[in-house]
């Protein structure tokens, strides 16, 4: 069997409401509990489970690969809510969508400081 990415813990202040920001702005399911965590199902079957850390949350990096359909109601989500959102990973290009790789990207931040993206095609492009 090859090698694929089932799970990832996500360190939050409050899990509950990373999970809602995370389900709100990617129209997926509510999340479910296993354990300790709160469950965001991906369509890819990689779930992020989310942890409550009651210390200083370390930000990590978390990009997801959407169709443009996908792309344009997730950006419209972001808009709507009044987040802020980059172009570039260091968030140098306020309210900028990117035109990476002949496609569309986007960075904004989780309520815990992770820097989340979304992008339509993934970095050096589809493959030929």
């Amino acid at each position: 069997m090859p090698v694929e990415l089932n799970h990832t813990i996500v360190q939050a202040r409050d899990k509950e409401a990373t999970a809602r920001h995370l389900t709100t702005l990617f129209d997926l399911p509510e999340p479910t509990t296993y354990g300790p965590f709160a469950v965001v199902q991906l369509a890819n079957g990689v779930s992020l489970d989310i942890a409550d850390d009651h210390g200083a949350i370390h930000p990590q990096h978390y990009a997801f690969l959407v169709t443009e359909e996908e792309f344009d109601a997730i950006h419209g989500r972001i808009v709507a809510s009044g987040l802020t959102y980059w172009a570039d990973p260091f968030h140098r290009q306020e309210n900028v969508v990117n035109r990476n790789d002949g496609g569309r990207g986007l960075y904004w931040l989780d309520p815990n400081g992770h820097n989340l993206e979304i992008l339509t095609v993934p970095y050096g492009g589809w493959p030929g």
